[in-house]
Protein backbone atom coordinates (compact mmCIF):
# COMPACT_ATOMS: atom_id res chain seq x y z
CA UNK A 1 0.00 0.00 0.00
CA UNK A 2 1.21 3.54 -0.70
CA UNK A 3 0.72 6.47 1.64
CA UNK A 4 2.53 8.95 -0.58
CA UNK A 5 5.96 8.40 0.96
CA UNK A 6 6.31 4.78 1.99
CA UNK A 7 5.21 1.49 0.59
CA UNK A 8 4.28 -1.36 2.90
CA UNK A 9 4.17 -4.89 1.65
CA UNK A 10 1.86 -7.33 3.42
CA UNK A 11 3.60 -10.41 4.75
CA UNK A 12 3.15 -13.70 2.94
CA UNK A 13 1.03 -14.93 5.85
CA UNK A 14 -1.30 -11.87 5.66
CA UNK A 15 -1.69 -12.32 1.91
CA UNK A 16 -2.40 -16.05 2.27
CA UNK A 17 -4.97 -15.42 5.05
CA UNK A 18 -6.79 -12.81 2.94
CA UNK A 19 -6.94 -15.17 -0.04
CA UNK A 20 -8.13 -18.06 2.14
CA UNK A 21 -10.82 -15.87 3.73
CA UNK A 22 -12.09 -14.80 0.31
CA UNK A 23 -12.10 -18.38 -0.97
CA UNK A 24 -14.01 -19.67 2.06
CA UNK A 25 -16.61 -16.87 1.72
CA UNK A 26 -17.05 -17.56 -1.99
CA UNK A 27 -17.32 -21.31 -1.36
CA UNK A 28 -19.95 -20.88 1.37
CA UNK A 29 -22.04 -18.53 -0.74
CA UNK A 30 -21.81 -20.80 -3.80
CA UNK A 31 -22.57 -23.92 -1.76
CA UNK A 32 -25.63 -22.29 -0.22
CA UNK A 33 -26.80 -20.92 -3.57
CA UNK A 34 -26.17 -23.92 -5.83
CA UNK A 35 -26.78 -26.87 -3.59
CA UNK A 36 -29.78 -26.57 -1.26
CA UNK A 37 -29.72 -30.34 -0.73
CA UNK A 38 -26.15 -30.21 0.61
CA UNK A 39 -26.46 -26.99 2.59
CA UNK A 40 -30.16 -26.46 3.38
CA UNK A 41 -29.61 -24.18 6.37
CA UNK A 42 -27.11 -21.99 4.55
CA UNK A 43 -29.36 -21.83 1.50
CA UNK A 44 -32.40 -20.86 3.58
CA UNK A 45 -30.47 -18.14 5.42
CA UNK A 46 -28.92 -16.80 2.22
CA UNK A 47 -32.18 -16.83 0.28
CA UNK A 48 -34.10 -15.28 3.18
CA UNK A 49 -31.50 -12.52 3.41
CA UNK A 50 -31.65 -11.87 -0.35
CA UNK A 51 -35.48 -11.82 -0.43
CA UNK A 52 -35.57 -9.43 2.54
CA UNK A 53 -32.97 -7.14 0.98
CA UNK A 54 -30.47 -7.94 3.72
CA UNK A 55 -27.66 -9.71 1.87
CA UNK A 56 -24.86 -10.22 4.36
CA UNK A 57 -21.62 -12.12 4.03
CA UNK A 58 -21.66 -15.81 4.81
CA UNK A 59 -19.41 -15.14 7.79
CA UNK A 60 -22.17 -13.09 9.44
CA UNK A 61 -24.87 -15.72 8.84
CA UNK A 62 -22.93 -18.98 9.22
CA UNK A 63 -21.66 -20.15 12.62
CA UNK A 64 -21.47 -16.99 14.68
CA UNK A 65 -23.93 -14.15 15.12
CA UNK A 66 -26.59 -13.16 12.59
CA UNK A 67 -28.27 -9.76 12.64
CA UNK A 68 -31.74 -9.18 11.21
CA UNK A 69 -33.77 -6.02 10.55
CA UNK A 70 -31.39 -3.35 11.85
CA UNK A 71 -33.34 -0.10 12.06
CA UNK A 72 -33.61 3.27 13.78
CA UNK A 73 -36.26 5.96 13.91
CA UNK A 74 -35.68 9.45 12.52
CA UNK A 75 -34.51 12.09 14.98
CA UNK A 76 -35.46 15.76 15.12
CA UNK A 77 -32.78 18.06 13.70
CA UNK A 78 -31.44 19.23 17.06
CA UNK A 79 -31.45 15.80 18.75
CA UNK A 80 -28.09 14.56 20.02
CA UNK A 81 -29.27 11.04 20.83
CA UNK A 82 -31.03 8.21 19.03
CA UNK A 83 -31.31 4.45 19.19
CA UNK A 84 -30.76 1.44 16.94
CA UNK A 85 -32.75 -1.80 17.05
CA UNK A 86 -32.30 -5.29 15.54
CA UNK A 87 -32.60 -8.99 16.29
CA UNK A 88 -29.50 -11.05 17.10
CA UNK A 89 -29.35 -14.81 16.73
CA UNK A 90 -26.36 -16.73 17.98
CA UNK A 91 -25.58 -19.67 15.67
CA UNK A 92 -22.51 -20.73 17.63
CA UNK A 93 -21.45 -21.25 21.24
CA UNK A 94 -22.66 -19.06 24.12
CA UNK A 95 -21.61 -15.44 23.59
CA UNK A 96 -22.40 -11.88 24.66
CA UNK A 97 -22.92 -8.54 22.92
CA UNK A 98 -20.44 -6.27 24.70
CA UNK A 99 -20.34 -3.09 22.65
CA UNK A 100 -21.19 -1.09 19.54
CA UNK A 101 -19.78 1.69 17.44
CA UNK A 102 -20.83 3.90 14.52
CA UNK A 103 -19.34 6.86 12.70
CA UNK A 104 -22.66 8.80 12.96
CA UNK A 105 -22.32 9.31 16.74
CA UNK A 106 -19.58 10.24 19.17
CA UNK A 107 -20.41 7.13 21.22
CA UNK A 108 -22.67 4.09 21.07
CA UNK A 109 -23.51 1.74 23.89
CA UNK A 110 -25.84 -1.09 24.79
CA UNK A 111 -28.71 0.09 27.00
CA UNK A 112 -31.88 -1.36 28.47
CA UNK A 113 -35.17 0.40 29.15
CA UNK A 114 -37.24 -1.00 32.00
CA UNK A 115 -40.59 -0.16 33.56
CA UNK A 116 -40.17 0.36 37.31
CA UNK A 117 -43.67 0.77 38.78
CA UNK A 118 -44.86 2.84 35.82
CA UNK A 119 -41.64 4.86 35.52
CA UNK A 120 -39.54 4.15 32.43
CA UNK A 121 -35.84 3.94 33.26
CA UNK A 122 -32.89 3.51 30.96
CA UNK A 123 -29.47 2.23 31.97
CA UNK A 124 -26.32 1.04 30.24
CA UNK A 125 -25.61 -2.69 30.37
CA UNK A 126 -22.16 -4.25 30.23
CA UNK A 127 -23.26 -7.27 28.19
CA UNK A 128 -26.32 -8.99 26.74
CA UNK A 129 -26.27 -12.80 26.90
CA UNK A 130 -26.68 -14.59 23.56
CA UNK A 131 -27.64 -18.23 24.03
CA UNK A 132 -27.33 -20.51 20.98
CA UNK A 133 -30.44 -20.54 18.80
CA UNK A 134 -32.40 -18.06 20.95
CA UNK A 135 -33.04 -14.75 19.17
CA UNK A 136 -32.71 -11.57 21.22
CA UNK A 137 -34.73 -8.64 19.89
CA UNK A 138 -33.56 -5.09 20.56
CA UNK A 139 -36.70 -2.93 20.43
CA UNK A 140 -38.24 0.23 21.88
CA UNK A 141 -38.92 -0.29 25.57
CA UNK A 142 -36.19 -2.95 25.94
CA UNK A 143 -32.61 -3.48 24.84
CA UNK A 144 -31.27 -1.01 22.27
CA UNK A 145 -28.02 0.54 21.11
CA UNK A 146 -27.98 4.11 22.36
CA UNK A 147 -26.39 6.59 19.92
CA UNK A 148 -24.95 9.53 21.86
CA UNK A 149 -23.54 12.71 20.38
CA UNK A 150 -25.18 12.33 16.96
CA UNK A 151 -23.19 14.14 14.29
CA UNK A 152 -26.38 14.89 12.33
CA UNK A 153 -30.07 14.06 12.26
CA UNK A 154 -31.12 10.50 11.39
CA UNK A 155 -33.43 11.05 8.41
CA UNK A 156 -36.15 8.66 7.19
CA UNK A 157 -34.90 6.73 4.17
CA UNK A 158 -31.26 7.12 5.22
CA UNK A 159 -28.94 4.49 6.62
CA UNK A 160 -25.70 4.19 8.57
CA UNK A 161 -23.19 1.47 9.52
CA UNK A 162 -23.22 -0.03 13.00
CA UNK A 163 -20.50 -2.39 14.26
CA UNK A 164 -21.50 -4.81 17.01
CA UNK A 165 -18.78 -6.27 19.22
CA UNK A 166 -19.05 -9.65 20.94
CA UNK A 167 -17.14 -11.36 23.74
CA UNK A 168 -16.09 -14.25 21.46
CA UNK A 169 -17.45 -13.90 17.90
CA UNK A 170 -15.89 -11.56 15.37
CA UNK A 171 -17.39 -8.05 15.19
CA UNK A 172 -20.30 -7.72 12.75
CA UNK A 173 -21.01 -4.51 10.82
CA UNK A 174 -24.58 -4.03 9.60
CA UNK A 175 -26.44 -1.31 7.76
CA UNK A 176 -29.09 0.34 9.93
CA UNK A 177 -32.05 1.69 7.93
CA UNK A 178 -33.78 4.79 9.29
CA UNK A 179 -37.48 3.96 9.17
CA UNK A 180 -40.45 6.19 9.95
CA UNK A 181 -42.93 4.22 12.04
CA UNK A 182 -46.34 5.60 11.08
CA UNK A 183 -45.23 9.08 12.04
CA UNK A 184 -45.23 8.22 15.74
CA UNK A 185 -42.25 8.74 17.92
CA UNK A 186 -39.04 10.62 17.49
CA UNK A 187 -36.05 11.09 19.68
CA UNK A 188 -35.74 8.02 21.89
CA UNK A 189 -37.54 5.74 19.47
CA UNK A 190 -41.00 6.84 20.63
CA UNK A 191 -40.62 4.99 23.94
CA UNK A 192 -43.38 6.08 26.35
CA UNK A 193 -42.05 8.46 28.97
CA UNK A 194 -38.69 8.90 27.21
CA UNK A 195 -38.29 12.33 25.63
Amino acid sequence: MMDGRHATVPSAMETAMRKMSRLVSVFLVLAAWLSPAVAPAGHAILMGSIRAGRFMTAAADAPGISVEHAWARPTPGAATAGAAYFTLTNNGPVDQLVGAGTPVAAAAGVHETTNDNGVMKMRPVAAVALDPGKPVTFKPGGYHVMLMGLKGALKAGGSFPLTLTFAHAQPVTVTVNVEAMGGTGTGMGGMPGMR
